[in-house]
């Protein structure tokens, strides 16, 4: 299976990305912003980082980048796409995906191990995942989920919540959730379930030495289901 992750200038979750996918089998390939096309793939991926330094809005101007016509391409053609955590905020500001990633409730940037409880697995990035709450790391400012009433609505009748911030145990409540995001949510879909969007970061966790493992459910899960 083939796959392509998208760098840009402030990527960097890249070359972890890319560890991770050949890991697991994928035949990863690097691709620069600036390009037009993408090569061949199975699934694109947009990593974690500060795209463009995060001015003027995380995400917003790698969103306008060269090569985002091409995976809103691919998108629309029922390819697969992620988005970690600065990959979601750019789906969101592509309008791949609905609402926005805010400033964390108590404006504080955090970095730990969280857990997340998966919603939906009817789709191919969760579908043959045996546990039901997962153990993943975040580090962000602005993962604060936010949409309108309406996107709400449509988003929770569509079942395009993802993942939520939880416990040990799968309660998904206030105390459990680390920035003050709607409901929550960690990681949402498009309708059609081919485009993924979650703050923590799967990659982080493919090693029981260095992490945890359970990043590693998340890739064998994914490069299966292809």
């Amino acid at each position: 299976m083939k796959s392509s992750v998208i760098i840009f200038p402030g990527s960097n979750c890249d070359r972890d990305m890319d560890v991770a996918l050949k890991k697991f089998g994928f035949e990863n390939q690097m691709v620069w912003h600036n390009d037009e096309e993408i090569p061949k793939s199975d699934l694109i991926v947009l990593p974690g980082g500060f795209s463009y330094g995060d001015y003027l809005r995380c995400g917003s101007i790698a969103g306008k980048s060269r090569i985002i016509k091409s995976v809103i391409n691919f998108a629309n053609s029922g390819g697969l796409v992620l988005g970690i955590c600065n990959g979601f905020q750019i789906l969101t500001e592509t309008g791949l995906l609905p609402g926005i990633l805010q400033q964390n409730k108590y404006l504080n940037f955090i970095c730990k191990n969280v857990f997340v409880k998966i919603k939906n697995k009817e789709n191919k990035f969760f579908k043959d995942i045996k546990k039901e709450v997962l153990e993943l790391h975040i580090a962000h400012n602005e993962g604060n989920y936010f949409c309108s009433n309406d996107e709400l609505k449509s988003i929770e009748d569509n079942g395009q919540i993802a993942v939520t911030y939880c416990d040990n145990k799968g309660n998904d409540n206030e105390e459990n959730n680390p920035n003050g995001a709607l409901k929550n949510i960690a990681g949402i879909f498009n309708k059609n379930k081919n485009i993924l969007g979650m703050m923590p970061h799967p990659e982080r966790m493919i090693d029981q030495f260095l992490s945890g493992e359970d990043g590693s459910l998340f890739f064998e899960n994914l490069i299966g289901s292809l």
